[in-house]
């Protein structure tokens, strides 16, 4: 099997950091900026709560996901189910995953490609196939460990909007309010936002890339806080970063009633920042995350459709020597492609896939939680109570909002 990881053999300690940076890098995808830029553009801070609630939820199924990878021996998360909890069991995570794996790819690519169109002026259906058969060459013909290692940085100009909060002057009086006591409303923008939000930080195929990354790298158990640290502390930098988007977009949209529906309006809150080159950084920062979460998706896709059937997915193998596990992206990026050509404006796709992932994601946090507490499958080394019903605490919200959700489109 082949690492995925870059080879630092004289640097573990900093070799056992890049699992979370990606992961972190990775959950910061277009779906995600523009999740958050619709909630802050239609909510203004009414949800801000909820994104600052989802730091610690992030950090406890990143450290659980890591301590399954460090502990499994090498197995990720969709082998251990069909070994432990039967075929059928596998199957509805492999439903799930791909699902939403398939729906955020597509929007991920609509959001790649307006990148390109705020950076080129191009029509960014110009940009989905050649996006999308780029990210598959990445996996299938090139060295990605070495393009990770850089791609991981771009994603940084999106602290752009950390400046950018402050810069336009938000009432912080009413943020702070909002941010720190949990405000609830009936209106379809807020209930859509909500499971939006859980959605699309919480997505899956975070979480599941981690644990796959840790499991290849095969860390010495005695290394687990360190690597459990490495993740919390990514996932914690991220969902900074995702508060301050939703200031950002509330401060100067959202208080003027400006519903964000284009990369172009989305960009539109970097102004107070960087002026007429608004468009520019956005656009830099939405295609570096869009060129890290594209590749992404299509190895964990490759991965548990492989491991499904019994096939650990590699890399490094050729093409004949693999089929299964090459097939799988290519088809992904495909019906990706197909998507992404269907019409549907790429904010809105984006947050659709939000939507999607939020619905979904509940059923792999449980069979990821109930792995996680099996003494067998962890070797005797199961995580903690307080950690476990953490998780489980986790998995609640996310099923009562999109239970929730659900009742309200019914």
């Amino acid at each position: 099997m082949r690492r995925m990881l870059p080879a630092l053999p004289k640097f573990r300690l900093l070799r056992s950091m890049v699992p979370g940076i990606i992961s972190a890098a990775s959950d910061n995808d277009p779906t995600t900026v523009a999740t958050l830029a619709v909630i802050g553009s239609t909510t203004v801070y009414a949800l801000s709560w909820l994104v600052l609630l989802v730091i610690p939820m992030l950090a406890v199924v990143q450290a659980i996901s890591s301590q399954i990878g460090v502990v499994a021996k090498g197995s990720g998360l969709e082998d251990i189910v069909r070994r432990r909890y039967g075929a059928v069991s596998a199957l509805v995570i492999l439903a799930a995953m791909l699902v939403v794996n398939v729906l955020t790819f597509a929007a991920d690519l609509e959001g790649g490609s307006a990148a390109l169109h705020l950076l080129t002026g191009l029509p960014y259906q110009w940009w989905i196939v050649p996006l999308g058969g780029l990210s598959a060459a990445l996996l299938i013909w090139s060295n990605y460990d070495r393009i990770q290692s850089i791609l991981i940085y771009i994603p940084l100009a999106f602290l752009a909007y950390v400046a950018a909060a402050f810069v336009s002057h938000p009432d912080w009086h009413r943020l702070l309010v909002y941010s720190l006591v949990p405000h609830f409303e009936r209106s379809p923008e807020y209930t859509a936002g909500a499971i939006a939000v859980l959605g699309t930080t919480l997505t899956a195929y975070a979480y599941v890339w981690q644990g796959i990354e840790i499991a290849e790298d095969r860390p010495p158990l005695r290394r687990l806080g360190l690597v459990q640290i490495n993740a919390t502390g990514g996932a914690i930098a991220a969902g900074i970063i995702f508060w301050f988007i939703v200031i950002a977009t509330g401060a100067t949209l959202g208080i003027h009633h400006r519903t964000v529906e284009t990369a172009e309006q989305a960009a539109s809150a970097l102004a107070p920042l960087a002026g007429r080159f608004a468009s520019t950084l956005f656009g830099i920062g939405l295609l570096g995350s869009a060129l890290l979460a594209l590749p992404v998706l299509l190895a964990t896709s490759a991965y548990v459709v492989a491991e499904m059937f019994g096939r650990v997915g590699q890399l490094n193998a050729k093409f004949f020597q693999a089929r299964l596990f090459y097939v799988t992206m290519l088809v992904v990026a495909t019906i990706g492609c197909g998507v992404a050509f269907a019409g549907v404006p790429p904010i809105r796709l984006l947050f659709i896939s939000s939507i999607a992932g939020g619905i979904a994601t509940p059923i792999t946090m449980v069979f990821m939680l109930l792995a996680a507490g099996d003494e067998q499958v962890m070797h005797g080394t199961p995580v903690s109570p307080w950690l476990k019903g953490a998780g489980w605490a986790t998995t609640a919200v996310v099923s009562v909002a999109a239970g929730v959700f659900l009742i309200s489109i019914l």
